[in-house]
């Protein structure tokens, strides 16, 4: 059974297709969800940066700083700097959208602060998922190149890039609880009034999804990988 090259063969539509698909529909929503909220402001008026400070410091993640950088929703939290990055349309502004990405990130911090297990697991896959992302591909390229009794190379390959899936997989937990974290703070700090916080959850919720689809998409990918080198030895 002949798969053809590796991007231009059936199994690209049956693996490969959907998960784009769905890719595609998380970007759409959380996209057209954060600004959708984007257009809706807070009563208390509090920024973007203001409402990761409180968030951060009630939570217990003390000098924690927060800084403006450029994009759109390319907010993040490095805690090596223990800084908090907010791109221009979170920073300054005091939509409903803003302070839940805001406070997202700020979750983050207090995992962070707390060494929060399943942060550590994902931190301490960083380096050997960042071998993988780099060596797995190629691999696979030379195994599938090379004749079949040399399929070791591809299955190496596939194993540096299941380290990528397991990655992907460990950064579930760490997003869905920050978001978690996010809620409960802004409610019990008052930040947003329980209307508003009905349109926060549902940015955190769209924002969700986009994880989930990285994952699916990562997951299908090998999978993918599998049937090919199963269908190389088969034909052998």
């Amino acid at each position: 059974m002949g798969y053809g090259f590796y991007y231009f063969d059936y199994t690209y539509f049956i693996f490969i297709v959907p998960a784009l698909i769905i890719t595609m529909y998380a970007q759409f929503k959380v996209k057209s969800t954060f600004a959708k909220y984007s257009g809706v402001m807070t009563r208390r008026g509090m920024t973007g940066a203001q409402a990761a400070a409180e968030v951060a410091r009630g939570g217990g993640a003390l000098g924690v700083r927060t800084r403006m950088i450029d994009g759109s929703l390319t907010d993040n939290f490095d805690p090596r700097t223990n800084v908090i990055s907010l791109s221009r349309d979170v920073y300054s502004s005091t939509s409903v959208a803003a302070v839940g990405v805001a406070a997202h990130e700020a979750g983050h911090s207090i995992q962070s602060a707390e060494d929060y297990l399943p942060n550590r697991v994902r931190t301490a896959l960083v380096p050997v998922t960042n071998i993988g992302s780099r060596l797995s591909m190629p691999l696979i390229i030379i195994g599938l190149l090379l004749p079949v009794q040399y399929d070791a190379v591809v299955y190496i390959g596939i194993a540096m890039y299941a380290l990528v899936v397991l990655f992907q997989l460990a950064t579930l937990p760490v997003e869905f609880n920050a978001s978690m974290r996010a809620v409960r703070a802004l409610d019990e700090s008052r930040i947003l009034y329980p209307d508003e916080l009905d349109g926060a959850k549902k940015v955190l919720k769209a924002a969700a999804l986009t994880y989930l689809a990285a994952s699916f998409t990562a997951l299908m990918s090998l999978l993918r990988l599998l049937f090919i080198a199963a269908g190389r030895r088969r034909d052998d």
